[in-house]
């Protein structure tokens, strides 16, 4: 069913979208196209005109682009927003655009306080850029990036991820017993020792546990990881990278 203008902007408004329709979103009616191959499809949020205008301005012209219109801005694969600072509207923007599981989302922004790390994490953002770095090809490297599943951050940002990630493990999980993988601290130690050749009772001596919860434990990985044996289980955590 065609789309008018009227219900265009509509959708732009419900979804924080602060653009107007293109000239050829109105002569196309809204209508869905495909995108060429290899190049990627953007639609670009901005808090006003003039932020919208410079990004689109450089990326336009490059041939791994495809700029989509607001009509059909669900179906883009990344979706670009920019900002001055991430506040609470832009928080809402970003918890909307997490909602389409189909697009990945990127953060063009001016001004980046720490405290706004956690709020980019738990949205979903898998890339920024400061907008004083934001030149062509830039925005162009972060684009492509994120169409093929990477992330992108400044290095001081990067820096203070794994900061973050590093006090996470040492205060909340360290404590329980936890990890950031799918094993527990217990579980990744006798998997590991189990990759060294050692039996059940030289396990079990060297982590302090009786036989039977060395078993347990090694049998609670080989079910909940669906896998076959011990040996299975080596292989698959080292190829994953949980040990």
């Amino acid at each position: 069913m065609t789309t008018t203008t009227a219900e265009a902007n509509n959708r732009a408004v419900e979804r924080g979208h602060y653009r107007r329709p293109t000239a050829a979103e109105r002569s196309a009616g809204g209508r869905a196209k495909e995108t060429p191959g290899g190049r990627v499809s953007v639609a670009v949020y901005a808090e006003d005109l003039i932020l919208r205008t410079g990004v689109e301005h450089q990326i336009r012209p490059r041939p791994e682009i495809e700029l989509i219109a607001d009509a059909e801005a669900d179906r883009a694969q990344v979706s670009l927003v920019v900002v001055d600072m991430v506040d609470e509207r832009t928080v809402q923007l970003l918890q909307r655009l997490q909602r389409n599981t189909t697009t990945r989302t990127g953060l063009v922004v001016g001004f980046f306080e720490s405290g706004a790390l956690q709020t980019m994490i738990e949205c979903g953002v898998a890339a920024v850029l400061r907008r004083g770095e934001a030149d062509q090809d830039s925005l162009v490297h972060l684009v492509t990036a994120m169409a093929n599943g990477e992330g992108v951050l400044p290095g001081d940002l990067l820096g203070k991820l794994l900061d973050h990630v590093s006090s996470l493990q040492r205060t909340v999980l360290d404590p329980r017993g936890l990890s950031l993988s799918t094993l527990t601290t217990r579980e990744a130690e006798m998997i590991r020792l189990v990759s060294e050749g050692y039996g059940t009772a030289e396990i079990a001596q060297k982590t302090s546990y009786s036989e039977r919860t060395v078993k347990n434990v090694l049998h609670e990985v080989v079910t909940r990881l669906e896998l076959r044996n011990r040996a299975h289980a080596v292989g698959y955590t080292m190829r994953h990278g949980l040990i």
